[in-house]
């Protein structure tokens, strides 16, 4: 059979596959067919000592063929039948508790049109070394469940078929059953339950060594995930950034029902020195004997209510109430666990459960903390990391687990935990799968976000129905619940259907009948999204002190007033939602629920700030954007922005004649005016909303600009200018190339930014406009700007020839009207996004068209509010920098620049 091209790509889905890496050749008629030569071993080199299953994904090739020349040099082949979820899960199956790790592919598409080839190839963006792993570009799931309710795990796994690969349920039933399939286990119940896996779902459980998981597992997340680990000393949780290079080694204790102890030295190198039986089982069996609760968290939130004092013999019950100061020994110290019961002439049905919970769980906590620390001491190290469902995000548990690590350590060790405790074995069985595609990631890979849904695709929908959405039980089974549930919702525990479990399989507890609420069993942890095309930007200083939150939510004053202001501001988002969509009943409904979920997210965030990680404005102005997408709003200012752009291009070419007219210097300041006035136009700002009402949008810009008088509150415009003209006889060369971060649509790209890129264009400056990925308020978004550009070009013969040069032309009609020829410029006008979909940017994971485009930049302009204020603001470059705002909102007007709103910033920062 002949291979008729160099190096044929199959794509899966958007996954593209080298033909190497799979069984398949092209014959002469460019017709794909499976060949009998086994698969080449693509796992990556060295490093993990993990057993790595040889199983793969199976590929369905009927009817697969080369889309287009199959002569050309990476013909993609398509695999038509080929199921759209390659899927892989992995269970943890221990004593008490049952945990899941299951991967699912993005649903998008990856766009592939004439104009990305073009950036590509002007930008020197090459495919680079196409891999086969079906991980790279998805998500990772989270769930758990009880052990003694395994068969509800099991319709879980069912329900959503992870066993096969995440197929749709409608057609598994039509397919012939696999003897052979297997899934990747750990834990003891690994082997208890195999039979019943067998039974149930017909795969069998390839096991992984429990400690080998465990280890993997926590190298995994505290190299990935940069808000991991933290602290908790006195109700008070602070996130720690671990130095990857300086990470090992340390001791990793692993609660669950029993206790292990392991010295972690590197990557699959570390050996168990201790442990102990007294743990998480013995908690929950000697709970269950004393106070008959039913379940584990019910036993944890007995002990929220309890007072030890009552059943505990204190140090200062001994000493008349008197510290033991000699020995360092408080009155409060905890003399003898359950002492007070010997000499009390009481029965168990005197003591109130509460009590006996909390007695229960300090001195199974303390025990835990005082033998780590020994065995840390032991062997001299600084670091102990404690994970394991027993301690299952509650605050009393690791309070108690640190105060004894910090007490006996006398505070030369601290107690760190992780935020995905439970889960260490079951990812580090995930990681067991050949070409899983983990161990290459980088932090700024992984995005993690917080869905409202339980991942569950089970159960019917009742009431009413919902129009298309009737399709998507999943999405509509508990979208409906928060509809239906109206104020009893408070925090991001939605519903689940019948027989299934709540959020990522947590229970949802029944103590207060069915209202939801927090659940301090339920571990705030979200959706793991595995984006290996984010990077790095490569112009920051120094990215390992980088920071890109401005506002510090550590403040509780300031945290309330920003949730304050997001509140206020959500039921004129939904209104704009549902009017994107036509104000059909579904969108109503759509809206609804959206308002619901994200009031959700707020109360549960004002109860616990650091419930999803370290919690900036960036990061809650994202979550919003995040849910908004979850409810199916796209794009919600679709229409707003289509209508402010049309008016702005309308008045574009008399501004250009007005702008043609100065000489440079003047026309550079009345630039950077125009800049600052046209961003006055930001649908996020309440008091720039209520500016709508007064005017049309060019009246609105006219008075805006005719109040942008020097000098703004902050102002080095001057050195800015010095940069661009020199002063006397130096005059310095331009800019080779400059990133251009847009902000809104509108008056504020067209009449703002545009004309700022021409002027640069006209100097000799290649420029790159970046924008949004996805859309988020009324910002421009990368997939809109060419179509703007390309209004704007039928009045600029400058702005023609650089977007021709950059390629945004391709499929655009031009009639240039402007005829002058004079300072035109055939350096290139192009667009990249900047990988993300939020008023604010965190330059630590951009995208890689972004990263590649900055390579050879040497000045970048930051404009608005959520770019250059909210974040980035204190960021340092290591080219010019030029940040550029109005400043929209009181508060941080005085806060930041201690000025007014309205007041301007125009902060230019020579190279670092």
């Amino acid at each position: 059979m002949a291979n008729l091209t160099e190096d044929p790509v199959l794509e899966i889905n958007g996954i593209k596959v080298r033909e190497e890496d799979t069984n398949l050749a092209i014959d002469n008629k460019g017709v794909v067919r499976e060949e009998g030569q086994g698969e080449r071993d693509m796992s990556p080199p060295g490093g993990n000592s993990i057993h790595r299953s040889g199983s793969r994904p199976q590929l369905d090739l009927s009817k697969a063929a080369i889309e287009g020349n199959f002569e050309e040099k990476d013909p993609i082949i398509l695999l038509p039948n080929q199921s759209d979820d390659i899927s892989h899960l992995a269970v943890d199956l221990g004593g008490s508790l049952i945990k899941l790790v299951y991967f699912s592919r993005h649903e998008d598409r990856s766009s592939n049109d004439k104009r990305k080839k073009t950036l590509k190839e002007r930008l020197g963006i090459s495919n680079g070394s196409r891999r086969s792993y079906p991980i790279l570009g998805g998500r990772l799931h989270f769930v758990k469940f009880e052990t003694n309710k395994i068969n509800e795990c099991l319709d879980f796994i069912s329900s959503k078929q992870l066993h096969c690969g995440g197929m749709d349920s409608r057609w598994h039933s039509e397919l012939p059953a696999d003897n052979n399939a297997v899934i990747k286990a750990t834990g003891g119940g690994a082997y208890k339950f195999a039979d019943l896996f067998k039974e149930r779902l017909g795969v069998s459980l390839d096991k992984e060594d429990e400690m080998d998981c465990l280890v993997a597992g926590a190298n995994f997340l505290l190299k990935a995930i940069r808000h991991e680990a933290f602290t908790h000393m006195e109700g008070h949780k602070e996130f720690v950034q671990i130095d990857h290079n300086d990470l090992f080694p340390y001791l990793l204790v692993n609660i669950g029902s029993g206790v292990s102890m392991i010295k972690v030295d590197g990557d699959g190198k570390f050996q168990r020195v201790s442990g102990t039986n007294v743990g998480g089982g013995t908690y929950w069996g000697l709970g269950r004997l004393l106070t008959k609760c039913k379940s584990f968290d019910e036993l944890l939130e007995l002990s929220q209510r309890g007072d030890n004092r009552t059943i505990d013999m204190l140090v200062g019950d001994i000493y008349g109430g008197m510290d033991y100061s000699k020995i360092g020994l408080s009155a409060s110290t905890i003399a003898s666990s359950f002492g007070k019961a010997i000499s009390e002439n009481k029965e168990l049905e005197d003591y109130r459960p509460e009590d006996i919970s909390l007695s229960l769980l300090r001195m199974i906590s303390y025990n835990i903390g005082q033998i780590s620390y020994l065995n840390a001491l032991r062997f001299g190290l600084k670091r102990i990391f404690f994970g394991g469902f027993f301690i299952r995000g509650h605050a009393y548990t690791m309070d108690t687990i640190s105060f004894a690590v910090q007490f006996w350590s006398k505070g030369e060790a601290q107690a760190m935990f992780l935020r995905h405790e439970g889960f260490l074995g079951a990812l580090g069985a995930f990681m067991s799968y050949e070409k899983h595609g983990l161990d290459d990631l980088m932090v700024h890979q992984l995005v993690e976000r917080f869905p409202m849904g339980a991942p569950y695709t089970g159960g019917k929908i009742h009431g009413p129905p919902l129009g298309d959405l009737n399709e998507k039980a999943s999405v509509i089974s508990w979208m409906e619940k928060f509809v239906r549930k109206g104020n009893e919702i408070t925090a991001p525990v939605p519903m689940a259907p019948t027989g299934t479990t709540g959020l990522g399989g947590f229970e949802v507890p029944s103590s207060k009948g069915e209202t939801l609420r927090s659940d301090a069993s339920a571990l705030n942890i979200g959706v793991l999204h595995l984006v290996p095309t984010l990077e790095v930007f490569p112009l920051l200083a120094d990215p390992k002190t980088y920071e890109p939150n401005t506002i510090d939510l550590a403040d509780p004053s300031e945290l309330e007033y920003w949730f304050t202001v997001l509140s206020e501001h959500l039921p004129d988002l939904v209104d704009k939602a549902v009017a994107s969509e036509g104000r059909t009943e579904d969108a109503k409904r759509r809206g609804d629920a959206f308002a619901r979920a994200f009031a959700a997210h707020l109360a549960r965030l004002m109860e616990e700030p650091a419930a999803y990680g370290k919690l900036g404005l960036a990061n809650l102005l994202e979550l919003r954007e995040e849910c908004l997408r979850e409810f199916h709003f796209v794009d919600a200012y679709r229409s707003i922005k289509q209508r402010e752009n049309e008016a702005s291009l309308a008045v574009l070419p008399d501004l250009l004649l007005e702008l043609d007219s100065m000489s440079e210097e003047a026309r550079l300041l009345t630039l950077i005016e125009g800049v600052l006035a046209a961003n006055i136009f930001d649908w996020g700002s309440r008091a720039c909303v209520d500016l709508y009402h007064k005017g049309t949008i060019i009246e609105i810009y006219r008075m805006s600009r005719n109040k942008m008088q020097r000098p703004w509150r902050v102002d080095n415009f001057d050195v800015f200018k010095e940069r661009m003209f020199g002063s006397g006889d130096r005059k310095p060369p331009p800019h080779k190339r400059a990133l251009l971060f847009v902000d809104n649509s509108g008056a504020d790209i067209v009449l703002g930014m545009l004309p700022l890129a021409r002027e640069l264009l006209r100097r000799g400056t290649e420029v790159v406009l970046v924008a949004n990925s996805l859309p988020a308020l009324n910002d421009v978004t990368a997939m809109e700007l060419p179509d703007i550009v390309a209004e704007a070009a039928k009045h600029c013969d400058i702005l023609r020839r650089a977007a021709e040069a950059g390629g945004l032309l391709v499929d655009a009609m031009i009639n240039t009207l402007d005829g002058s020829k004079e300072n035109s410029s055939s350096v290139p006008l192009m667009v990249v996004e900047n990988g993300c979909g939020s008023p604010c940017i965190d330059l630590r994971q951009v995208s890689s068209e972004l990263a590649a485009a900055a390579k050879d930049a040497d000045l970048i302009i930051l404009e608005g509010m959520g770019r250059s204020l909210h974040t980035n603001y204190n960021a340092r470059f290591k080219c010019d920098a030029l940040k550029l705002a109005m400043v929209k909102n009181q508060r941080l007007a005085e806060k930041l620049i201690k000025g007014n709103i309205y007041d301007c910033v125009c902060r230019y920062e020579p190279a670092s």
